[in-house]
C-alpha cells in the first residue's frame, strides 16, 4: 500500500527528483505550512486539549509502508489534518494547563525555523562559528538578565551552554562533579560516592546517576514537609551528610531545585551551599520551570546564594516562550565540564581549537553533534525585549493568582500548598464530601477513620480530575505530597487570557456539582 489517496499519485518526473531543496518550490510549501500552522493556532480552540484516541489508533489509519512514489505536500497536509492533529495533545491550547508549559512564540517559532534551515552541525567552533559565538553571547545576555555573578559567565570566569533538557544538564553537572571528586580521592572509591536531593527532587537526578554509573542506594531522598512548603531543610541534609561521611561514604553532589515539578517548591540555596561547602561537594540549582521568573525583580530573591553554588539551568522551552529543545545551563568552572566531557579524534583537529582561544562546546554535552539552538533565543530576547518578556511572565501569575482567588472563595476546596509563581495546587476537601466510612466519625479524632477519610478524597480528587480531562475543555495532571492527591494548575501557555482561567474554574465547579450529587 503506498499513498492513503491514490488518486493524488503522478508518476515520477524529472521535477520530484532534481532537486530536494528548489527554492521556488521551498517557497511554495513553505507558505503552506505556515498558513497551515497559523489556521491551528486560530483554531486550537476547537480541538480537545486532550486527546481523544486509544493506543494504536494511528497505525490502524496509515498504510503498512513507505510510498514508492512522491505524493504532493497538499496530500500531506490532508493526512496531518485528518490522522495526526487528533492524536496530538495541544500543549499551545489556551485551556492546557497540565503539567508546566511550553509556551511558545512566533519569535520562538521563527528562529526554529531559521536554525532548521541553515541546518548547521556546530559541534566545535570551526564548524559555524556563528553557531558557537552567539550561544556565548546569548548565554551571557539571559545570564545578566536573571542576576547571575560573573563568576558565570564568559565575560568573568565561567559560561554558558544550551543543552536540550535538564536531564542532560544534570547528567552533565554529576559527571563533572564525580570525575573532579574521584581525581581526589581515586576512581575505584567510586562506590562510595552519594549523591542528595529531597522527595521532590526531580526524578532526573537518579536517572543521571544511573548513567553516570554510580550506586543507586546511594541515593538519599530527604523527606520534606508540608508544614514548610516542601522545601528541603539544610539541616536535614547536614545530618544526612554528616552520617554518610561518618560511615566512611563520600559525599559529592547536591541537586536543589527553585519550583519543583510537584509543588514549585523552593530550596534555600544560601543555606544549603553552605553545608555543601563544609565537605567540598558540587552544588546544582535545577530551576528549570521558575527560573524564567527570576528575570523579574520581584522574583529575584528565589535564587539568593546562586553566587555559592557550581552550576545554574533552566528550561527557556518551559515557561520562556521558546520551543523545545532549550535548557540553559551555566557553571563556573568550565573547565570541570570540558575535563570530563571532552573528545579528540584526528578528524576533529583543527588550528582554532588548538588555539584554546574559542569554545568547542561539543565538550560541555554528551553528543558531538548539536543543534543551532541559540538562534530561537536570540531572537526571542531581541524580538520582545527585557521588559516585555517580564510582563508576559508577570501576566501569568496575575492569572494564577485570579485562579487561586476562585478556588478559595469555594469553602469545598483548598488550596495545598502556598502558590510560588503561576502554578496553583488544589483539592476537594474531605470534609465536602460528607462521608463517615465504616461507621467512623471524622470529627471523633479516630485516625483511622481520618485516613479513611484522606482515601476517599482521594479517590475523588482523581476521578475529578479524569472527568475534567476526558471533557476536552481543560487539560491538568496531578501529583501526591504526603499522601495527599493534589490538582496542579499551571499556567503558561502563550495563548492563555483571563477568560480561559475563568472558564478552566467553572468546568471545575461543574463537574464537582455534578459528581458530589451522586454521593
Amino acid at each position: 500500500m503506498g499513498s492513503l489517496y491514490p488518486h493524488y499519485e503522478e508518476e515520477n518526473n524529472s521535477s520530484n527528483t532534481a532537486n530536494l531543496l528548489n527554492p521556488e518550490e521551498f517557497r511554495r510549501q513553505g507558505h503552506m505550512i505556515i498558513d497551515f500552522i497559523a489556521d491551528y493556532y486560530q483554531n486550537m480552540e476547537k480541538y480537545p486539549v486532550l486527546s481523544q484516541v486509544q493506543p494504536g489508533y494511528l497505525a490502524k489509519l496509515l498504510p503498512k509502508s513507505a510510498p514508492n512514489i512522491p505524493e504532493p505536500i497538499e496530500t500531506i497536509l490532508h493526512d496531518i489534518q485528518q490522522y495526526i492533529i487528533p492524536g496530538i495533545t495541544h500543549w499551545q491550547s489556551p485551556n492546557y494547563f497540565a503539567y508546566f508549559p511550553s509556551s511558545g512564540s512566533i519569535a520562538g517559532f521563527l528562529g526554529e525555523v531559521l536554525s532548521t534551515g541553515f541546518n548547521v552541525v556546530g559541534f566545535n567552533w570551526i564548524s559555524s562559528p556563528a553557531a558557537t559565538e552567539l550561544e556565548s553571547v546569548t548565554m551571557d545576555w539571559l545570564g545578566q538578565m536573571l542576576g547571575l555573578p560573573q563568576s558565570f559567565l564568559f565575560s568573568g570566569t565561567g559560561g554558558g551552554v544550551i543543552q536540550g533538557t535538564t536531564c542532560e544538564a544534570i547528567l552533565c553537572t554529576l559527571v563533572a562533579a564525580r570525575d573532579q571528586m574521584l581525581a581526589k580521592v581515586g576512581r575505584e572509591n567510586i562506590g562510595k560516592l552519594v549523591f542528595y536531593g529531597s522527595d521532590q527532587t526531580h526524578c532526573a537526578l537518579l536517572k543521571a546517576a544511573k548513567v553516570a554509573g554510580l550506586e543507586c542506594k546511594n541515593c538519599r531522598v530527604i523527606k520534606t514537609m508540608r508544614s514548610t512548603a516542601f522545601q528541603l531543610s539544610a539541616e536535614s541534609l547536614r545530618t544526612t551528610i554528616r552520617l554518610d561521611a561518618e560511615a566512611g561514604l563520600i559525599p559529592v553532589f547536591l541537586c536543589a531545585t527553585i519550583g519543583t515539578t510537584s509543588t514549585t517548591a523552593v530550596d534555600p540555596i544560601r543555606s544549603l551551599s553552605e553545608v555543601t561547602k563544609e565537605y567540598g561537594m558540587w552544588i546544582h540549582v535545577d530551576a528549570a520551570y521558575a527560573g524564567s521568573a527570576c528575570i523579574c525583580p520581584e522574583y529575584r530573591h528565589f535564587i539568593d546564594g546562586v553566587e555559592n553554588v557550581n552550576s545554574f539551568s533552566f528550561n527557556a522551552h518551559k515557561w520562556f516562550f521558546t520551543t523545545l529543545d532549550c535548557c540553559c545551563l551555566w557553571v563556573k568552572d568550565p573547565g570541570a565540564l570540558t575535563k570530563s566531557l571532552s573528545s579528540s579524534a584526528e578528524y576533529l583537529k583543527n588550528n582554532a581549537s588548538d588555539s584554546k582561544q574559542v569554545v568547542d562546546y561539543k565538550d560541555w554535552q554528551i553528543t558531538l553533534s548539536r543543534r543551532f539552538r541559540s538562534m530561537k533565543l536570540w531572537l526571542v530576547l531581541r524580538s520582545y525585549g527585557v521588559e516585555n518578556l517580564r510582563n508576559f511572565l508577570r501576566s501569568h501569575v496575575k492569572m494564577a493568582k485570579r485562579f487561586q482567588q476562585l478556588v478559595e472563595s469555594d469553602n469545598r476546596f483548598e488550596v495545598v500548598v502556598p502558590r510560588n509563581f503561576a502554578m496553583v495546587c488544589f483539592r476537594v476537601l474531605p470534609t465536602t464530601l460528607k462521608k463517615e466510612p465504616n461507621g467512623c466519625s471524622i470529627e471523633s479524632g479516630n485516625i483511622e477513620a481520618k485516613l479513611i477519610d484522606q482515601e476517599y478524597a482521594n479517590d475523588f480528587n482523581r476521578n475529578l480530575l479524569e472527568t475534567v480531562n476526558a471533557s476536552g475543555k481543560v487539560f491538568m495532571t496531578h501529583t501526591i505530597v504526603e499522601g495527599i492527591y493534589v490538582i496542579r494548575f499551571a499556567v503558561g501557555a502563550t495563548l492563555t487570557e483571563d477568560k480561559h482561567v475563568i472558564k478552566a474554574w467553572k468546568v471545575v465547579q461543574e463537574t464537582v456539582d455534578g459528581m458530589l450529587a451522586t454521593i
